[in-house]
């Protein structure tokens, strides 16, 4: 069994303040002996379009960022997935860090697939990566990928990973409405999108969202059957824990899928 955790944060009023949720979080996290949480997309510095000062966007404030959440995994001893905007040649990624327990920078999963809408924010990256804490295999697939584009996370699930984290954005603290009952039906259809993701593979997923008022979706853990273990309530600041097994996630359903036919 390995207990993981998801993150769900207000939206950051700045740099700094994503800072102290991310450090207050995972202090709230690490106390209850989770070994990894994941944070919700573009967490640092903050979503693009919301406000943000240019400065808290520049190429040496997401590196002070980063090195200061590997200092905050040391310290709690607790790996962070760590979702983040980042410069590159050509652009700004969208992309997920993973940080271990000991601060060290495992490497990062990019989001590789836009949605039409985020053209103009950034560009697309081009690689799929698997990574390791603990002796969990677990893959990393970013808010519209893994909700439209499942071919995301059978991936990971045919190259033996156990567990799909998914950060991701959906709501607003403007208009909306506010639910009530997870996956009902007349819910957007993220979360159905989630539960499929993990029930056609047969793996968990973890999807990380922000507490926001009019939340779309909800951070949710989802067992390899395809049903919610449990979820954050919607708009609530926090985290959520879980033991999960990773023996149950035996990716039979992506292992079985023939990909030869479709090449």
């Amino acid at each position: 069994m390995i207990r993981i955790a998801l993150a769900s944060p207000p939206f950051p009023k700045s740099i700094c303040d994503g800072l102290y949720w991310l450090e207050k979080l995972v202090k709230e996290a690490a106390q209850k002996k989770a070994e990894i949480i994941c944070f919700p997309e573009s967490y640092l510095p903050g979503y693009p379009g919301m406000g943000y000062a240019p400065e808290d966007r520049s190429p040496e404030k997401l590196q002070e960022a980063l090195l200061k959440a590997a200092k905050i995994a040391a310290e709690n001893t607790i790996a962070i997935i760590l979702p983040m905007d980042w410069h590159h040649t050509g652009g700004i990624l969208n992309l997920a860090y993973v940080l271990s327990a000991s601060g060290e920078i495992l490497g990062y999963q990019t989001k590789n697939q836009l949605d039409p809408s985020e053209d103009n924010l950034w560009i697309p990256g081009t690689e799929r990566k698997l990574f390791e804490v603990n002796g969990l295999k677990f893959g990393i697939t970013i808010c519209h990928e893994g909700f439209r584009y499942p071919e995301s996370v059978r991936w990971a699930a045919q190259h033996d990973a156990k567990i799909v984290f998914h950060p991701h954005f959906t709501g607003s603290n403007t208009d909306g409405i506010r639910l009530t009952e997870w996956g009902a039906k007349n819910n957007p259809y993220y979360e159905k999108a989630v539960m499929m993701r993990a029930m056609e593979n047969t793996i968990y997923m973890a999807s990380s969202n922000f507490a926001s008022l009019y939340a779309e979706s909800a951070s949710s853990i989802i067992g390899p059957d395809g049903n919610c273990i449990q979820h954050q309530a919607y708009g609530k600041a926090g985290i959520i824990t879980e033991d999960i097994d990773p023996e149950l996630a035996t990716g039979l359903l992506a292992k079985r899928f023939k990909n030869s036919l479709y090449s």
